[in-house]
């Protein structure tokens, strides 16, 4: 079993990793590595040097007395504050087990959150020692005693979702109606998505508005679609039906009808021939039939009996990337090559995904992902600023607001840009009316299109209207709001609910009692039970205060300056937006980290679990190795393990 360094010794080893990683060009070795890399740098060649501490006794002896001095006394059986009891956790291998969790403690004591202020802090050597130790206990499965065991993960069988659904039926019957607009929404289940199978339900309504919806669309839909042969004096009107429906059932199904569907769908058509209805008419029976059977409304993955675990199918595979990239069913060069079983092939795959992200159709990957990773398709239904307070907000601003964010990051995934540009660029889209709310000038009419920005102020998603104005009130702003956001969905590190005597600020940003509202939450951050987490959120918060409760720039808030400096849990100060964005692109790692995990549980459909850390772990080193460039975050997902097999049981 490979041990652990003491811990003493670990940032001088950590030093050596480093310069070894550097000299050898090479990217990163793996952390339980370090000792090897210890031993080759001439450790361990003297006879006096202390042999290294498994990592279960370096836990005893080492870390359980910083945990309990510095962390139990709010964080244990009795008195779980912020609902995290660290007691749960007596050894190495239960930390091990539940590494999302000790990765936020790890965040937390790097940055001197924890333990929080007024509260006996542990010196710079124990606080770097307990943040080195976890994070190379959580990321090393070679060095840990209890290993993760690999698993692909169980996918239940997974409705579509109502954009999938409108995707679907347009590319299938090329229709250009969206009726699953009108369908029950979809809830958001792990990883916060509505493509999560967990959460998408069949209630008896919907049963009966896809019912309602197939004939419908077999009304609208275009007969060059439905009909694929059609009875003549050479083919009977009974072979060029089950030409018809064997055809449409199988792109419908998303594989090749199996005979005893085909069976039951020929039933219905001579049914309906004996009935007296026509051959176009009893044709269309059989589609309805196909339209609302489980085959269509499901991505069905089979089980392989005898097996564990196994890889799917080309079919299922061509399904899962569609869905991912397109929303959509595949297309037919997708089908071609899983009837050819070449799509599990590398070479296959990556140029699939090449072309598959330069379709059009791609662009409902950034309305479906991005939308709801940064939370900007709320400003559609949640988000409703007080157009009194902001008369410049009007329905056409905020339709520019959220195709910004769509286009914007459409364009890092097309180009194959690095996905740190979502951070700081120096280019977005807009047209005139968000040029000119944005305060630039020289755009012109309603097309939005690429426009270069002036200064570092705009630039990525965090300066864009829609996120400012989604973390905003009705009339003012939020640092609170702003900084939860920042942590939540930019940095993966969210911050617990709210006490609830935590009280509240008025909804007016103006100055009273001789306060300006950033001195009154100031204020409001001195009670004991909010410092902690305001202390995280609230200076980030005020870096983006030059912007008001619609995105807009200002320089004054009720006749005096803006103050838009803060000071960082960890100590770092800064000032405005463009020294926030230079600290957050410090912290690339832990927003690769988050957004690695947020597309992947996205491309599952399912909330990741702890056997899931090695598929991030090793698309986060390709990552790191190809300068962060979005083609290989996709690629990275779609040749993963979890992607490409399925638990059995």
């Amino acid at each position: 079993m490979m041990t652990m360094p003491p811990i003493r010794t670990q940032k001088m080893l950590s030093a050596i990793y480093h310069c070894a990683c550097s000299r050898s060009k090479s990217v990163w070795f793996p952390l339980s590595l370090l000792p090897l890399v210890g031993i080759c740098a001439g450790w361990a060649t003297r006879p006096d040097m202390p042999k290294p501490t498994p990592i279960s006794n370096e836990f005893d002896q080492q870390i359980r007395p910083l945990l309990t001095k510095y962390c139990l006394p709010c964080h244990n059986d009795h008195k779980a504050s912020a609902g995290l009891n660290l007691a749960a956790y007596p050894d190495a291998s239960s930390i091990q087990r539940n590494p999302v969790i000790w990765r936020s403690v790890q965040t937390r004591v790097r940055d001197k959150t924890m333990p929080p202020q007024g509260s006996p802090q542990p010196s710079v050597d124990d606080r770097e020692a307990l943040a080195i130790w976890i994070g190379h206990t959580i990321s090393n499965a070679s060095a840990n005693p209890a290993p993760v065991v690999r698993s692909p993960g169980r996918v239940l069988i997974h409705r579509l979702s109502r954009s999938e659904y409108n995707n679907t039926v347009h590319d299938l019957l090329g229709v250009n109606s969206r009726p699953a607009d009108d369908f029950p929404a979809d809830g958001g289940g792990g990883g916060g998505f509505d493509n999560n199978a967990d959460t998408l339900f069949v209630p008896p309504i919907l049963m009966e508005r896809y019912l309602d919806t197939a004939r419908a669309l077999l009304t609208e839909a275009k007969p060059d679609r439905l009909f694929s042969a059609r009875p003549t004096s050479k083919l009977p009107r009974r072979t060029a039906a089950e030409k018809s429906i064997r055809d449409f059932a199988s792109l419908a199904y998303r594989h090749p009808i199996e005979p005893h569907d085909l069976d039951r769908m020929m039933r219905l058509f001579d049914s309906s021939i004996k009935r007296g209805q026509s051959w176009d008419n009893s044709v269309k029976i059989a589609l309805t039939a196909t339209l609302i059977s489980p085959n269509f409304l499901f991505r069905i993955e089979l089980d392989k009996p005898g097996v564990a675990e196994s890889q799917i199918g080309d079919y299922e595979l061509a399904s899962r990337l569609s869905y991912l990239l397109w929303s959509s069913m595949p297309d037919s060069e997708l089908f071609r090559l899983a009837a050819q079983k070449r799509l599990h092939d590398p070479a296959v795959l990556q140029k699939q995904v090449k072309r598959m992200v330069s379709s059009p159709k791609s662009r409902a990957f950034a309305q479906s992902f991005a939308g709801q990773w940064l939370r900007t398709k709320d400003l559609d239904t949640t988000v409703k600023p007080d157009t009194g307070k902001f008369p410049t907000y009007t329905p056409t601003l905020r339709s520019a607001m959220v195709e910004e964010t769509i286009d914007f990051f459409d364009n890092i995934i097309r180009e194959d840009d690095s996905l740190l540009h979502l951070l700081d660029a120096d280019y977005s889209y807009l047209n005139e009316e968000l040029a000119k709310h944005y305060g630039i000038e020289g755009v012109r009419g309603t097309e939005m299109r690429r426009v270069s920005l002036p200064d570092h102020r705009r630039g990525g998603v965090l300066t864009m209207g829609s996120v400012l104005t989604l973390t905003s009130y009705a009339q003012r702003t939020s640092p609170v709001l702003r900084g939860k956001w920042v942590l939540e969905e930019i940095l993966g590190a969210p911050s617990p609910p709210p006490p609830p005597d935590a009280g509240g600020l008025s909804q007016n940003d103006n100055p009273e009692a001789g306060l300006t509202f950033r001195q009154r939450l100031e204020k409001h951050r001195e009670k004991p039970q909010c410092a902690g987490c305001h202390s995280r959120m609230d200076p980030i918060g005020f870096g983006l205060e030059n912007f008001d409760g619609v995105g807009k720039w200002r320089s004054e808030i009720g006749g005096k300056p803006v103050d838009s400096s803060g000071i960082l849990a960890g100590g770092t100060k800064f000032s405005g937006p463009i020294e926030l964005k230079v600290h957050l692109l410090e912290q690339k790692q832990a927003f690769i980290h988050n957004l690695t995990e947020k597309m992947l549980a996205y491309a599952l459909g399912r909330g990741l679990e702890a056997y899931d850390e090695p598929a991030v772990k090793k698309i986060e080193a390709g990552l790191a190795k190809d300068n962060y460039r979005s083609e290989t975050l996709l690629r990275g997902i779609v040749e993963s393990y979890p992607f490409q097999y399925r638990s059995n049981k």
